[in-house]
């Protein structure tokens, strides 16, 4: 068994990144609309938050985990809206603080787990480090939205393959997401890091392939970019049909973004 450790690092380095670029921010920049519909800079990082609390109780008491599942399944439409719009209700003094203590505690919980457990999830159960890569998954995809709304510019970190990881792995996901059969061969993907590596998936000979840099690809999974405005590119029909669909997150599809060059 790995150590998840390095896991665990990166996770608590993508919400230091985060937490950088929202520190200073005035009360009018938490109130800048970010491109996600009706949703702030407070908004993202009161998503952040107050997921971070229901991983945190699904490593500590998956009792009360349980209770939150319930209630999600309830008002299955609004849950996740909901959530955010609490915690951006807030001061953001308040609110920073709470998403910082929030992911330390989530970060000892993580280390603290035993190797091999799985704790509950809103899929299939996880186990800690599973967990901490869809915490950075999440966290970076959020963050994006709010680099975009500040104008910010964002260096690449291979952080990324935790992203890359989850997208490549969702693919039959994205299918079924859309009412479509999942392919039933492997694709070959291939990634470039931001440090010049390659991230290889599938085998190498597949006819299906998918190939580009891993923060388009990145972009391109969670949504963040449209496909047109990204040097991602698939060879075979099935591959060009899943960049089309791919997503990197869990639930229905969502609207993604416009091309650049799309004044509507």
């Amino acid at each position: 068994m790995s150590d998840p450790t390095p896991v665990f690092d990166d996770l608590r380095d993508e919400s230091d990144e985060l937490d950088r670029l929202v520190a200073e921010l005035s009360p009018g920049q938490w109130a800048l609309p970010t491109p996600a519909p009706n949703w702030t800079v407070a908004h993202q990082i009161a998503h952040l938050a107050w997921t971070d609390h229901s991983a945190l109780l699904a490593v500590t008491d998956a009792d009360a985990f349980r209770g939150l599942v319930e209630k999600a399944l309830a008002v299955a439409e609004t849950f996740v809206d909901e959530g955010a719009e609490t915690g951006a209700r807030l001061p953001s003094a308040e609110l920073l603080a709470r998403w910082r203590h929030g992911r330390a505690e989530l970060d000892r919980a993580l280390r603290a787990s035993q190797p091999g457990a799985r704790f509950p999830w809103y899929g299939p159960p996880m186990s800690a480090a599973s967990m901490a890569t869809g915490r950075i998954m999440e966290t970076w995809a959020h963050g994006q939205d709010v680099a975009d709304t500040l104008g910010v510019v964002r260096a690449p970190t291979d952080r990324l393959r935790h992203v890359v990881r989850i997208g490549v792995r969702a693919r039959d996901f994205a299918f079924g997401a859309h009412g479509l059969p999942a392919p039933t061969e492997e694709f070959r993907v291939e990634i470039i890091g931001p440090s010049g590596d390659t991230w290889t998936y599938g085998p190498e000979d597949a006819p299906q392939r998918v190939t580009g840099p891993a923060l388009d690809f990145c972009l391109l999974v969670t949504q963040r970019a449209h496909r047109a405005d990204l040097a991602v590119r698939a060879e075979g029909p099935d591959a060009d049909r899943w960049l089309d669909i791919a997503q990197a997150f869990a639930g229905p599809p969502g609207d993604g973004r416009s091309p650049k060059g799309d004044a509507g």
